[in-house]
């Protein structure tokens, strides 16, 4: 972080949806072409409303009402894979039950011999996560709250959590995850408050190439937020979500202490994907 030079790491973005390539099939492509990890993002529904505009501006992408089930994708992938990375990328936890979540989270870590990426957001979409019983006011402390207590559920036999939104008293709940502690944590946020809730509860910071502002001052704004919290820099990693499929730009991430960047994928049939694919693969072997 901040001017330590790393050996970069590459990951590739897709939404799985039932009409482009197969979750098991890109995650094979993509562990034979090298790339380190694969994250698949999530919606579970788009209201038909759509008072919340998109970040990206213009008309929603089809793919993010056609998405696939997060887990049930990547456990297919998986299935046929033997060293990616298997990345949420990210998983809306404050639509998901913090109980559930930890359960599905640890038995793909199991299943994948402990190659689990938990990416993690508040999300944009509110009267999405309002359908979910959760105010878009309110989203960070909520998300907050859950990741405290999956924690608590991952690294206790017997764990309990009492909050302002989550509430269990001691419950058993395995397996636990393969990684230990557990599996890393990363934040998928841009706003003005990203770093400061990646200091205090997260391993890793993921934002998004087109909306993290001047990535140099905001890292060591990560820095600083880590020292207040008494925490090594170096420990928390940094991946750059949707990053350019430029040789210069990845060349100044890796200059700036960035440990990963990810390339998004079009959410098309298998020939277009592979293609972009093996175009990519190139940069990362140059």
């Amino acid at each position: 972080m901040g001017g330590d030079r790393i050996a970069m790491k590459f990951g590739v973005a897709i939404f799985p949806t039932h009409y482009t390539i197969r979750p098991a099939q890109v995650a094979r492509a993509a562990e034979e072409r090298g790339f380190e990890s694969l994250f698949f993002p999530e919606h579970t529904h788009i209201p038909v409303s759509r008072r919340s505009p998109y970040p990206g501006g213009g008309q929603l992408p089809r793919e993010y009402i056609h998405t696939l089930d997060l887990f049930v994708a990547l456990t297919s992938a998986a299935m046929t894979t033997k060293k990616i990375r298997l990345a949420t990328g990210i998983c809306l936890l404050v639509e998901r039950d913090p109980i559930t979540v930890a359960k599905e989270v640890a038995s793909l870590d199991v299943i994948s011999e402990g190659r689990v990426i938990f990416g993690i957001g508040g999300g944009w979409n509110a009267e999405e996560m309002e359908n979910h019983g959760t105010s878009y006011k309110a989203r960070w402390k909520v998300l907050h709250e859950r990741v405290e207590a999956i924690k608590e559920i991952w690294t206790k036999d017997e764990a309990q959590y009492h909050g302002e939104f989550v509430k269990f008293d001691p419950l058993w709940s395995f397996p636990k995850p393969m990684q230990k502690p557990h599996p890393p944590i990363i934040l998928g946020n841009n706003g003005p408050g990203a770093v400061k809730r990646v200091a205090k509860y997260c391993d890793g910071w993921l934002p998004h190439a087109a909306r993290m502002g001047d990535l140099a001052r905001r890292l060591e704004d990560l820095r600083r937020e880590a020292e207040r919290n008494g925490r090594d820099p170096k420990s928390i990693s940094v991946s750059v979500f949707a990053a350019p499929a430029d040789k210069g730009k990845v060349e100044e991430f890796a200059k700036l202490g960035v440990e990963r960047v990810v390339f998004y994928l079009p959410s098309e049939n298998t020939d277009t994907v592979l293609s972009i694919l093996d175009k990519y693969a190139a940069i990362i072997h140059a």
